[in-house]
């Protein structure tokens, strides 16, 4: 199972906005995900794993390079991540690979109109779209739509219920369009290593499944978000703001007007999206058996963050660390390389992936890398259960409300959130409130979790810090 006689590749399957719970194996009976539920069961699933910021630009930069938000300088959406960061293709590729992309990077701004900007990232084949729609000629899927004879403005003009649009037909979805640019990519590449990243735009708000996805999913059929009146009082602002329009954008998302059956069609909605990532997941698996590629490639599926859809009355993303926002599925299959099977309850998090990946491929990690490597618990070497007493998470006005400053750290019983100006904090008591429900940060009888959660964060944050330039000496 251990065999490293002949080096590894790296399928590393990203979607946007997938929160941990939409999984089948893994405890939700109303999705259909197959594909994904073959990678969990050969390979090692990590189901409390969570991202180090709630959006994506931040989380992204810290997964690649193995360092967190505060250490890349790539804190928000918008900024460009700095050119000495070195990330994992770029690693790679400087070791002998050979290392492709399709769909996202967004580890630059790309909202002026052109592909955003590149540092030296290690992708050989860079087929961009950050996402579906034609808003700048370098969007690659686009392109691939007008070899095909067709325009996206067209494929999408399906009827639209409340929030839910019927949307690109499967066939030419962005999503298919980044499994086939990895299919020809795992095709054409059999001689050498290789690393390929398939980030598609979706789940990703808007809620616009092909509408023969949309079919399989009955709104009945799925649960209401998990709300309860009155709950935002006493928590931050920027959560009752998101309450009344998602992303505190008016004209947005209505949410406070929403009905339950719309709140369900939302969901169906969702669950659609993430049905057809996990057939085009299977089409990039057959890909690599029909190759012979499949025993010495490792497989990933994650997501950056997640998505609220609905719960605690909010919807999308903001400064915002519920469970629902910052916890993502997380799963490594390569039966001849790690376990198969193995499910690890340890709390993990979206940076300790590049050490492994490094340590999966033959590799050091490299110096700055502040993530701690899963190969132990990967190799069956290391206890399953443990792996991190606690996690962090960081959002220093990354997205929306630009006075959202906010650090949470959470164990398996506690969770604080602590945002730097007057907004109150949020702690939460996971064994008796596990849906945090209760925020307890006023609480007088809370005072003593209050104070060991506020030193224990207050510590994180410090340990989260750069560890470069290294130390060369005493003085």
């Amino acid at each position: 199972m251990h065999d490293r006689s002949t080096p590894l590749n790296i399928l590393w399957i990203c979607s946007d906005q997938q929160r941990f719970d939409t999984i089948r194996s893994l405890g939700n009976s109303r999705i259909r995900t197959p594909n994904i539920d073959r990678l969990v069961e050969n390979g090692v699933s990590f189901n409390q794993a969570y991202a180090q910021s709630p959006v994506c630009t931040p989380s992204r930069a810290s997964f690649l390079t193995g360092r967190y938000p505060r250490t890349t300088r790539c804190r928000q959406n918008g900024q460009s991540i700095p050119e000495e960061e070195r990330l994992v293709p770029r690693l790679l590729a400087d070791r002998g690979y050979r290392c492709g992309l399709s769909g996202k990077l967004h580890l630059a701004s790309c909202s002026d109109g052109k592909v955003e900007d590149r540092i030296d990232d290690g992708y050989h084949e860079f087929h961009w779209s950050h996402h579906p729609q034609p808003d700048w000629p370098e969007n690659a899927y686009q392109q691939w739509l007008s070899a095909k004879g067709v325009r996206w403005e067209d494929l999408y003009a399906g009827p639209e219920t409340g929030y839910v649009k019927e949307g690109v037909p499967a066939q030419y979805h962005q999503t298919t369009w980044c499994a086939e640019m990895a299919e020809n990519f795992i095709r054409t590449h059999t001689d050498r290593p290789w690393l390929f990243s398939v980030n598609m735009f979706d789940p990703h708000h808007p809620f616009d499944p092909p509408a023969e996805y949309l079919r399989r999913y009955d709104p009945a059929d799925m649960p209401s978000p998990k709300f309860r009146p009155g709950e935002l009082e006493g928590k931050p602002s920027f959560q009752q703001l998101d309450h009344v329009w998602a992303h505190n954008t008016p004209g947005y998302i209505d949410v406070a007007s929403l009905t339950d059956d719309d709140h369900r069609r939302l969901r169906a909605a969702y669950y659609a999206m993430v049905e057809l990532i996990d057939d085009q997941v299977g089409r990039m698996v057959q890909a690599l058996e029909e190759t012979g590629q499949l025993d010495r490639t490792l497989v990933i599926f994650m997501s950056d963050h997640g998505e609220m859809l609905g719960d605690h009355g909010i919807y999308l993303k903001g400064p915002h660390f519920y469970d629902e926002a910052v916890r993502v599925p997380l799963m490594l299959s390569c039966p001849q390389r790690i376990e198969s099977g193995l499910q690890s309850e340890a709390l993990v998090e979206l940076v300790d992936l590049a050490p492994t990946l490094m340590e999966l491929a033959g590799y050091e990690a490299t110096p700055g890398m502040q993530g701690k490597s899963l190969v132990p618990i990967c190799t069956g070497q290391a206890d399953p259960g443990h792996h991190r007493d606690f996690v962090y998470s960081e959002y220093y006005n990354s997205w929306t409300h630009s006075r959202a400053y906010g650090t949470m750290l959470r164990t398996r019983t506690e969770k604080i959130v602590v945002y730097h100006d007057s907004e109150p904090g949020e702690l939460y008591d996971l064994e008796r409130d596990p849906d945090e429900f209760v925020n307890l940060w006023d609480d007088p009888k809370a005072t003593e979790m209050k104070l060991r959660m506020l030193r224990q964060a207050f510590d994180a944050s410090v340990l989260s810090m750069d560890p470069l330039p290294e130390r060369r000496g005493p003085f």
